[in-house]
């Protein structure tokens, strides 16, 4: 068990004890006091609706955790407020893991990072809450439209900020913006252009149950309908 011992501060009674022990409690408090926020506040705000992707964590009711990686075009995190922001869920591989460890656990990590221009990074923490389009276009109607059939949302994530606070740019890369061939394949179920088979697992499956490996062929391609009923 560990004694927490400045319940004022954020972060996990864990986190200060390891602090105590590291010596690196001065450090520490500057930070908290310094760049931790319980809000986004206006450059951070303007960050988070410009970007264009974000790595997201989440965990089940037993604690078992996940992380993803999230991308659309700039606006497609969309901020509503200081406490508030909410990006749609796009077609995928169907598996819902995430979304599956929201509805168990709705504390969520998002991690943003400008790698481009401003190379920082930006962390929000806090707690998300599955909609479904209607939902949220019923609190929002002003959230635009998305032309482009592989980018209409299935479902929304909305998430009530509890922490904001900057990740530094010491050893974020500096990388260079270069087209994709044939553009972005949103919401594809092509295998090839979804990255196929690159580390061999259905290939050793196959393999192990004394299988040949299939040919691959382009399915064709359907747009899901929005989901309309479920989450509340």
């Amino acid at each position: 068990m560990y004694l927490d011992h400045r319940a004022h501060r954020p972060g996990s009674a864990a986190e200060h004890a390891l602090q105590e022990e590291l010596g690196t409690v001065a450090r520490a408090e500057r930070f908290y006091e310094d760049q931790v926020l319980d809000h986004l506040n206006p450059r951070m705000r303007e960050f988070a609706a410009c970007q264009e992707m974000f790595f997201l964590s989440t965990a089940d009711a037993k604690g078992e955790c996940d992380s993803t990686f999230r991308a659309g075009p700039p606006g497609f995190l969309h901020v509503f407020g200081p406490k508030s922001l909410a990006y749609a869920e796009y077609r995928g591989n169907g598996v819902m893991a995430s979304l599956g460890n929201i509805r168990e656990n709705p504390h969520v990590g998002m991690l943003l990072i400008d790698f481009e221009r401003d190379r920082i990074g930006l962390h929000i923490n806090g707690r998300a809450t599955l909609l479904t389009d209607g939902q949220i276009r019923s609190v929002h109607p002003l959230l635009p439209f998305d032309p482009v059939p592989g980018r209409r949302p299935q479902a929304w994530v909305e998430i009530e900020v509890e922490e904001a606070y900057i990740h530094c740019s010491k050893h974020i890369p500096r990388m260079a913006r270069q087209p994709t061939k044939g553009g972005r394949a949103w919401g594809t179920d092509d295998v090839k252009r979804k990255g196929g088979d690159f580390f061999g697992a259905a290939a050793d499956r196959l393999a192990a149950l004394g299988k040949p490996e299939p040919v691959e062929s382009e399915p064709r391609q359907k747009e899901p309908e929005p989901f309309s009923g479920w989450f509340r």
